[in-house]
């Protein structure tokens, strides 16, 4: 029984790397592409509504002092 047990051992191996390599060769294109969409509604939403620099610069942190 004993002996059963240690070959259970390489087995489970065998599986958790099977498993692993799977999963790590997966095809992961269309992930990429709907990140690089959503980085490009995010420059367009942080290019809109750009305050002045007069503005920008009456507000910095370093005039409070």
């Amino acid at each position: 029984m004993a002996s059963l047990a240690w070959l259970l051992i390489p087995l489970f191996a065998a599986v958790g790397a099977a498993i692993w390599g799977s999963w790590a060769a997966r095809d992961r294109t269309a992930g990429d592409i709907s990140e690089l969409a959503g980085y490009a509604r995010f420059r367009e939403a942080m290019g809109k509504d750009e305050p002045s620099r007069a503005t920008a610069d009456a507000h910095s942190g370093s005039d409070g002092v």
